[in-house]
């Protein structure tokens, strides 16, 4: 199937050459351009595309508050964010926004085809800055004394958790524990409940957090 994909950017030329760069994909099409965030909202609310891309500094509606905007009215909508912006801090809150990976433009001709790919398989992408990103701020809230998020699972739950951040299928999970997929997909379920998270993106950022697999 096609990803239908929208594009917000403020730039025309910027979104010219992204747009070039994912219709020439037989996976990817573009089927809306937003100037804004604001326009991005409105677009996606009546296109319905199944993939969002946004850049950060837009005028009325930064591509940050969009991305929660719309992260909380299409809750299966994903996201991705293109940027210049080489930075820590944006990358962070773009995760907080909900977005499903960190795209910069710099680089784009290159990482962005699989970013959306990777996105619509419900599995983040980061550039190899936003890793190490994350290696250092767990590194410091280690040296701080921070410890990991208190157990609020089983240790069954642990080891599916585990197993699908680390993007095994359910049947996977099911034949490496021995267990029935019914059973899997029951912890799952459990997990997201207790956890308060919505998708395997989540869970991942947990366990990446929690400490049981490396970002």
């Amino acid at each position: 199937m096609t990803t239908r994909i929208l594009l917000a950017d403020d730039h025309a030329l910027v979104r010219r050459g992204v747009r070039l760069i994912l219709d020439s994909e037989p996976d990817l099409t573009v089927v809306a351009e937003a100037g804004d965030g604001a326009e991005a909202l409105s677009l996606a609310a009546t296109e319905r595309p199944d993939l969002v891309i946004l850049d950060i500094a837009m005028p009325r509606m930064t591509g940050l508050q969009a991305a929660r905007e719309l992260a909380r009215q299409q809750p299966d909508l994903r996201i991705l964010i293109l940027t210049m912006y080489d930075n820590e801090q944006y990358f962070f809150e773009a995760l907080k926004a909900g977005a499903n990976g960190y795209v910069l433009k710099s680089v784009a001709d290159r990482d962005l085809v699989e970013a959306c790919r990777a996105a619509m398989r419900d599995e983040p992408f980061l550039y190899p800055g936003a890793v190490n990103a994350l290696i250092r701020n767990f590194l410091e809230r280690s040296a701080q004394g921070a410890d990991p998020p208190a157990r609020a699972i089983t240790e069954r739950e642990e080891e599916i958790l585990k197993l699908v951040a680390e993007g095994h299928s359910s049947k996977e999970i099911a034949r490496l524990l021995f267990i029935s997929v019914k059973t899997v997909e029951r912890h799952r379920a459990n997990l997201l409940q207790k956890l308060g998270l919505r998708d395997r993106l989540e869970l991942t950022r947990y366990a990446i957090r929690a400490g049981l697999i490396e970002p």
